[in-house]
C-alpha cells in the first residue's frame, strides 16, 4: 500500500541532485570518476529509486571504483540522508512539504545504517513535480504533471474541507473536471501505430508489398491506452457531514470525464445509493442537490460493511472488476468489523487498486486502530486523508499513476484468505 508522495526523489531535478551528492564525495576523499556524475543520472533515469536500497546501489556502483572507498562513500550517504523520513501522518506531512515519506521494505535491510531518504529542502529541489503514467508496464513517453491549482484554490489548498464556503465548492467543482486527464488509464490488447514500440510485423509486410517484398520501412506499434473504470463509494453520513459535498463533486468528477461506462459512483449512509445516472448532469449545483435529495438516508447511521456487500451482491458489482475503487470514509461503522474484512477482502480480489480515504487520517498523531479500520485496511492499496485540496490533488496524482507501489502494505494482508 502505497503512502502520499512516496516515490522516493519525486521533484528532484536528478542532474544537480547527482553532481551535489558526487561533490560531497569526492571531498570526502572518494575517487570519483569525470563521468561518474552523468552516469549516475542516466542511471537514475532508467531505473527510478523507489526506495533507499535501489538508490544505495544505483550511486555505489555508478560512482564507486575502488573497494577501500566502501566505507567513505557509505559514510557520504549516510550523512547525506540521515533524518529526512516523516512519520506516516498525514499533520507531519503538511509541516514540511519537501520531505518525502519513505517505507522500509524488506529489501531494505542491505542498505547503510542512516540511509534513509532525503534531508528536509535539499538544495537540488528545483524543479516541478513530475510523476511517470506507467499504464502497468512504465511507458517511457506518457509523463504526467502534478496538477496546478488556480490561485484562489492554492490560497485555501491546505485548509479543511470542513471550513469550505459554498463558493470555494463550486471552484473546486471546477478544478476536479479540468483534472479529468488525471485519472487513471490502462493499456488494453488492441494496438495502434506508433513511432515507437515494438515492430508490426503484419504491417511491415503489408506495405512492402509495394517495395518488392523489401521491407525498407519497419511499422511499429504500442498498446493503446485506455481509461480505466473508476468506482467511487462515498459515506454521507453525521460523523462524514463536513466532507460529503466535496466528495460529491469528486463523484461528479468521475462521471463526467469521459463517455460510455467507465465510472460508477455510490453514496451510503445506512443503505446502499447508486448516484452515476444523478451526478452526470452537467451543471454541478444541480447535480450535487439532486444527489442531496436521492440519498434519503443521509447524515443517518453508518453501515459500510452492509453497503459494501449490498454492491458486491447487486448488478452492479460486476463493475468492480479490473476498476481502481475509492472508498471514502472515517471507518466509523455499526456493523461487526468481520464483516466489514470480509466485504473489502471480496472487493479486493475483483478489482485492480482498492484506494482508502479517511479525511480523520489527517488528525496529528492519528492511527488507524479503530476495529473497523484496522479490518479493512489489510485489503487496500492506499490510505490517504483526502480532505483538504492539496491532499486530494496528492491523492488523483497517486491513482493516476495506475500501478502499485513495489515496496508492499504497510499492513500485512493474511497468508490465505478464506473468506468469501
Amino acid at each position: 500500500m502505497t503512502v502520499p508522495s512516496a516515490a522516493l526523489l519525486r521533484g528532484v531535478d536528478l542532474a544537480a541532485f547527482a553532481v551535489a551528492l558526487v561533490g560531497r564525495a569526492r571531498e570526502s576523499g572518494v575517487a570519483v570518476s569525470a563521468s561518474g556524475a552523468a552516469r549516475f543520472t542516466e542511471a537514475l533515469r532508467v531505473l527510478p529509486p523507489t526506495g533507499r536500497t535501489r538508490l544505495y546501489w544505483t550511486a555505489r556502483v555508478t560512482l564507486v571504483g575502488r573497494r577501500g572507498d566502501l566505507e567513505r562513500f557509505d559514510a557520504v550517504f549516510a550523512s547525506v540522508f540521515d533524518e529526512a523520513v516523516l512519520r506516516l501522518d498525514p499533520a507531519a506531512r503538511a509541516a514540511d512539504p519537501v520531505g518525502r515519506v519513505d517505507r522500509r521494505g524488506p529489501d531494505d535491510a542491505a542498505a547503510p545504517a542512516g540511509s534513509v531518504g532525503a534531508r528536509a529542502a535539499p538544495p537540488w529541489v528545483t524543479r516541478d513535480v513530475a510523476v511517470a503514467d506507467s499504464c502497468e508496464q512504465g511507458d517511457a513517453e506518457a509523463v504526467r504533471v502534478t496538477l496546478r491549482l488556480p490561485s484562489p484554490l492554492e490560497a485555501i489548498a491546505d485548509q479543511s474541507f470542513g471550513e469550505f464556503r459554498d463558493e470555494d465548492l463550486r471552484l473546486l467543482g471546477r478544478w476536479l473536471e479540468q483534472a479529468r486527464p488525471h485519472w487513471p488509464t490502462r493499456r488494453s490488447r488492441r494496438r495502434e501505430p506508433h513511432r515507437h514500440g515494438r515492430v508490426d510485423l503484419r504491417a511491415t509486410m503489408r506495405r512492402a508489398r509495394g517495395t518488392g517484398l523489401e521491407p525498407i520501412r519497419l511499422v511499429r506499434c504500442r498498446p493503446r491506452v485506455r481509461r480505466r473504470r473508476i468506482v467511487l463509494v462515498c459515506d454521507v453520513s453525521r460523523s462524514m457531514r463536513g466532507y460529503a459535498d466535496v466528495y460529491l463533486h469528486l463523484m461528479r468528477a468521475a462521471v463526467v470525464r469521459g463517455t460510455g461506462n467507465d465510472a460508477e459512483v455510490f453514496a451510503f449512509s445506512t443503505r446502499l445509493t447508486r448516484l452515476t445516472s444523478v451526478l452526470a448532469h452537467r451543471s454541478a449545483d444541480v447535480a450535487v442537490a439532486r444527489a442531496n435529495e436521492r440519498v434519503v438516508d443521509r447524515f443517518g447511521g453508518t453501515h459500510i460493511a452492509g453497503s459494501l456487500a449490498a454492491l458486491l451482491a447487486s448488478s452492479h458489482g460486476t463493475v468492480l472488476r479490473g476498476a481502481v475503487v475509492l472508498i471514502a470514509s472515517d471507518g466509523w461503522d455499526s456493523d461487526p468489523p468481520a464483516d466489514l474484512a470480509r466485504a473489502v477482502a471480496r472487493i479486493r480480489r475483483r478489482a485492480h487498486r482498492v484506494v482508502w480515504l479517511n479525511p480523520r487520517a489527517a488528525t496529528p498523531g492519528f492511527e488507524p486502530v479503530a476495529g473497523s479500520m484496522s479490518a479493512a485496511l489489510p485489503y487496500c492499496d492506499d490510505f490517504l486523508s483526502a480532505h483538504s485540496v492539496a491532499t486530494l490533488g496528492e491523492m488523483l496524482t497517486i491513482v493516476g499513476r495506475g500501478a502499485r507501489a513495489p515496496e508492499g502494505p504497510d499492513w500485512v494482508r493474511p497468508e490465505s484468505d478464506t473468506m468469501s
